[in-house]
């Protein structure tokens, strides 16, 4: 797909028509939800706006994509659970830390995502040789344990950023036993 720049960091700007027809001003044409999925996975950068009042509805129009992606036949990236535990968070205090932490995350599942993929590799031919054991990767590839422990790491230390009590003090203490070691 032939793409024309605004300018350098520049993103296109997509006009949704009230017909919910898509056009691309950088190319001059009109375009559909599967072309802006195309641009999305080449990296081109683009700003979605409502052609009639100028509002961005960039995110609607990217959920839109999602969901269509998620509908067609064995293309799910978004597990059931995962969906409900995002759902779960919608008016939860956690709320303001979960699209940042969800960002983080991916990045660093981004950045990753050549070692993950070697390593993916790497344990599918293992497979043939010993079903169900996954052959070791050089230790300087990052492995699935070292992300998650990664994203935790990150996870608690923005809970920290919230919590109102110091990291080392156990759940179970009493309003009483605290009380206690402040006046000790």
């Amino acid at each position: 797909m032939a793409r024309t720049r605004r300018g350098a960091g520049e993103p296109t700007i997509i006009k949704k028509y009230a017909n919910r027809r898509l056009y691309d001003t950088g190319r001059s044409s009109y375009v559909t939800l599967d072309d802006l999925c195309e641009m999305v996975k080449e990296g081109h950068d683009f700003v979605v706006c409502d052609a009639k009042t100028g509002e961005d509805i960039t995110r609607t129009v990217l959920t839109q994509i999602i969901l269509d992606q998620e509908s067609k036949d064995d293309n799910n990236l978004l597990p059931i659970g995962f969906l409900r535990n995002l759902i779960s968070f919608y008016g939860d205090n956690m709320q303001p830390v979960v699209p940042n932490y969800l960002e983080q995350t991916l990045d660093v599942f981004v950045k990753n995502q050549e070692s993950i993929r070697e390593q993916l590799s790497k344990s599918l031919e293992g497979m043939g040789h010993m079903p169900g054991m996954f052959p070791s990767v050089s230790s300087s590839t990052p492995s699935f344990e070292d992300i998650t422990r990664k994203n935790m790491e990150m996870f608690e230390r923005a809970m920290k950023m919230f919590s109102p009590f110091a990291a080392g003090e156990s759940s179970n203490e009493t309003d009483e036993d605290h009380r206690k070691k402040t006046n000790s």
